[in-house]
């Protein structure tokens, strides 16, 4: 056994390999994804991107009913997708061990909703356990594992982002060497049609009058005893800002388990104290819980249902201590997120700028594109709904300003669900122009491959999507392709497709600036003689760009040789001849 210091997302990928998981399919979505990509590290085990959740989640159903243990990893939204898998397998059950890691996002720091996964846990009827360090994040892999094939059903392990990016101590172990359960026929438990399916559901519900006794007793729920005067219930990453807010000031009942919960275990723990908290981010899952039991707890009446909690908050709240906080009364400017110097997107979105069209935004990096001063998407939903959502624009309204609805979607979201919008395009003929920006990569997630890349997780060779090709086999007749940095063709490629009166489809293809791969050019730089101040460049949104004004001069142009990576997409810009330089390196 070995000490090691692990993020919570690694020590998950330990517990993967430790506990004999043969089978791992997911998709990338912070902050979930590093548990897969540490995963691929391990040669034992099978590691695969898939397209979508969906995908990656009936991979591992299948991988489970050949009797391997399998595991699909995603973040909140991306569980959304799965839905629809996740609550059948929970009536057919599994064979080989079915664990689904799912990571909230409390606070949405990369996400565009708040959602808590602990609903989809009583929606599916199936078991979740919440860890609250890396060592219970490998300990509970395991568990989960174990879990599943006792009870027969995939079991979720819910994450946060706190708990899947910090770092702690955890004692490894060897790989358990499974091998395989075998598959026997069993059409009455895996063919889910009606007749199947009834007897299935009242096994579910059986199961889960089995797992809350489980639960009433089980190790990773426990209480510990300090103060009488305030007693708190928790779990995950609340549990340990509780901790650090109260210490031995109060008693904790620590929730391992958070679905199905236990009844008289809380009972108990509600006797020994005075006063009882119930901490947790997010919904009032535990809380309603507790008072649907009679028991009587304190929780969103003085918790908000919304945002991440930490320790100064619950301090404040049940102490009522607030934590001493310096300020400074020097007004600062706000940075918001920007695209990178040298995005490639960049230019497409000057181009929606300039043009004035409507656009119909999509998940990515590339929705920073309605930020200022590009401030050039119009709504942004959910993953594909940039390619359906224009399609209802079209639909309602024809033009918008004269010009087709506009759809930008990067491409590793187009394979994941904006293809079947594209073919809802063509076959209800819908007037829209989409834009795929093919930056050869998934971008925001960390630069993942996917099946436009030509290269599995591993990074082996594999068949690559061929954008052109699909978008004309789904039906659609008119497809340009655009280099975004050069940015004249860009504005007139994307203009035609706009002013045109029928379905359209714009690829706009350069490499993500980020990538190793990529030699970038010398930086640009401003000859002040002939720069005028005139603040036409900045309207493409470079962090490279500023205007500096020296002792007895107006304002000038100046590039930050530290960023700029000599794309030239500003010099286009400037009519003065202002903006030199980007030579090869």
């Amino acid at each position: 056994m070995k000490k090691k210091l692990l993020l919570g997302n690694e020590a998950v990928a330990r517990g993967l390999y430790e506990a004999g998981t043969a089978v791992i399919s997911s998709y990338p979505g912070t902050p979930s994804t590093e548990i897969t990509e540490y995963a691929a590290l391990y040669n034992d085990m099978y590691t695969e991107w898939a397209p979508n959740e969906k995908v990656a989640l009936e991979v591992a159903i299948g991988a489970s009913i050949a009797g391997k243990r399998a595991f699909s990893g995603m973040k909140h939204v991306g569980l959304n997708v799965a839905a629809d898998p996740l609550y059948t397998v929970s009536y057919t059950g599994v064979n080989g061990g079915l664990v689904i890691g799912v990571a909230d996002d409390p606070g949405m720091h990369s996400s565009q909703n708040e959602q808590d996964s602990r609903n989809h846990a009583t929606g599916a009827k199936v078991p979740m356990l919440e860890p609250a360090s890396s060592q219970e994040c490998l300990d509970y892999v395991k568990l989960a594992f174990e879990l599943s094939e006792q009870f027969d059903t995939p079991v979720l392990l819910r994450l946060s982002t706190r708990i899947s990016h910090a770092r702690s101590l955890v004692d490894t172990a060897d790989r358990d060497e499974r091998g395989t359960v075998a598959y026997e026929k069993d059409i009455q438990k895996y063919v889910m049609m009606p007749a199947m399916a009834r007897p299935r559901h009242t096994a579910v519900e059986q199961r889960v009058v089995d797992m809350a006794k489980w639960a009433e007793t089980a190790d990773i729920n426990t209480i510990e005893m300090h103060s009488v005067e305030i007693g708190v219930i928790t779990s995950g990453i609340s549990y340990q800002y509780a901790k650090e807010a109260l210490g031995d000031g109060a008693s904790y009942l620590k929730l391992g388990m958070v679905y199905p919960l236990p009844t008289e275990l809380i009972r108990e723990f509600a006797s020994k104290v005075k006063k009882l908290y119930v901490i947790e981010e997010l919904d009032d899952f535990i809380e309603t819980h507790c008072k649907k039991i009679g028991v009587n707890v304190i929780g969103k009446d003085l918790f908000p249902l919304c945002g991440e909690y930490c320790q100064s908050l619950i301090r404040e709240k049940i102490l009522g201590v607030k934590t001493e906080t310096m300020s400074l009364d020097v007004p600062l400017p706000p940075r918001p997120p920007v695209m990178c110097a040298g995005c490639p997107h960049r230019g497409v979105f000057y181009a929606f700028n300039r043009l004035g069209v409507y656009v119909s935004g999509d998940i990515g990096c590339y929705t920073l594109g309605s930020a200022a001063p590009l401030a050039a998407i119009d709504a942004c939903i959910c993953m594909g709904a940039s390619v359906s959502g224009a399609h209802g624009v079209s639909k309602a309204v024809g033009k918008m300003n004269g010009k087709l609805p506009v759809a930008v979607i990067g491409d590793s979201t187009f394979i994941h669900s904006g293809v079947t919008g594209l073919i809802n395009v063509a076959y209800n003929q819908a007037k829209t122009v989409t834009v795929i920006l093919d930056n050869s990569i998934t971008g925001m997630t960390g630069h993942q491959q996917n099946p436009t890349t030509g290269y599995t997780i591993t990074g082996e060779p594999t068949a690559a999507v061929d954008l052109e090709a699909l978008c004309q086999a789904v039906g659609i007749k008119n497809i340009a392709v655009t280099d975004p940095y050069d940015l004249p063709g860009t504005l007139e490629t994307i203009k035609k497709a706009v002013e045109g009166d029928e379905a359209s489809v714009v690829i706009s293809r350069r490499p993500c600036a980020l990538l190793k791969t990529v030699k970038h050019k010398a930086p640009l730089r401003v000859d002040n003689d002939k720069c005028t101040g005139c603040k036409v460049c900045l309207r493409i949104g470079c962090p490279a760009t500023s205007m500096q004004a020296e002792s007895g001069q107006n304002a000038k142009m100046h590039i930050d040789p530290n960023q700029c990576v000599g794309c030239g997409q500003c010099v286009s810009l400037c009519k003065f001849g202002a903006i030199i330089g980007g030579e090869d390196n």
